[in-house]
């Protein structure tokens, strides 16, 4: 990775959350000082330990266990090194974002679903564990090692592009669904690339108005993974809320909480963060005696 490559990287998260105050789409957020505390600390992390962290342990075991197929992929075609970077990391990714909404997996994701709001900001608010332990930056390390280095950083720089967009509450995309001319544009975009559409849709508080879908739409770069593997639920429209339904009748969980568990615990009443704690979803009835509040 170059200076030219991270400061595109920057540009891009930067632009799209400029973007949102420029057009007073954040200053409906409602962020409060935990969520500004969480959105800093978790983005902080993961670009200075986690992801490094992973991709170099990724690179360490290459160089360990693989150390006679240093770059004995650096001649492949960039079409090729494209293809084994999504299916290494993009589609891993798909993976690892569908068991962390397992009951095990679940509270090193729950920050990312906590926001009340959709956001450039959010892309990397997760547990401090959970992009440590992504085996898609791990084998993206090992990719790298086996000469994957000339496109990775074109890649990376695409893939944000594609998860910032589709976090952001500009919603690119709403504006060309009105389109008819490009209604098949449209249909294939959605069917391929995370869209605002699809991911807001995940990011809902319920499935029951027919637009959200947190049990599904978990592609990151591609949508196409859960038209794969059907867990797509395209509408082409946005829940009305965003956000944990256990939040919003019991109150929010502390920052250092959702960032740092299983170190530190829960005191809430109905957590998923401790210890068998079980996460909150539509079929979770309200436990007697319960109401809003902490």
């Amino acid at each position: 990775m170059t200076a030219v490559h991270y400061t595109i990287l920057v540009a891009i998260f930067v632009g799209f959350a400029a973007l949102e105050y420029v057009l007073e789409r954040a200053q409906k957020f409602g962020a409060t000082a935990s969520d500004n505390m969480l959105d800093i600390t978790a983005f902080a992390l993961v670009g200075s330990v986690s992801q490094p962290f992973a991709v170099w342990m990724g690179g360490l075991i290459g160089k360990t266990l693989l150390p006679e197929y240093k770059d004995a992929l650096v001649h492949l075609p960039w079409y090729a090194m494209a293809g084994l970077l999504l299916l290494g990391d993009d589609m891993l990714q798909y993976g690892w974002h569908r068991l962390s909404h397992s009951p095990l997996l679940w509270p090193l994701h729950r920050a990312h679903h906590s926001a009340h709001y959709m956001s450039a900001r959010i892309i990397y608010r997760n547990n401090f564990f959970y992009f440590l332990l992504m085996p898609g930056l791990w084998i993206s390390g090992v990719l790298v090692y086996i000469g994957l280095w000339k496109v990775y950083p074109i890649y990376l720089i695409v893939k944000l592009a594609v998860i910032t967009g589709a976090h952001s509450d500009l919603r690119w995309d709403e504006p060309l669904y009105r389109i008819k001319a490009l209604r098949p544009v449209m249909w294939l975009v959605q069917r391929t690339i995370s869209t605002p559409a699809t991911h807001f849709a995940h990011h809902a508080m319920t499935n029951k108005d027919g637009v959200g879908y947190y049990i599904g739409n978990f592609g990151n770069l591609l949508f196409f993974w859960d038209v794969l593997f059907g867990t797509a639920h395209i509408t082409q429209q946005y829940p009305p809320k965003v956000g944990l339904r256990d939040d919003a009748l019991f109150g929010p969980e502390k920052w250092y909480v959702e960032t740092f568990y299983p170190l530190v615990q829960s005191q809430r009443k109905h957590s998923a963060l401790v210890l068998g704690g079980k996460p909150f979803d539509d079929q979770t009835e309200i436990p007697a005696g319960m109401g809003t509040g902490q």
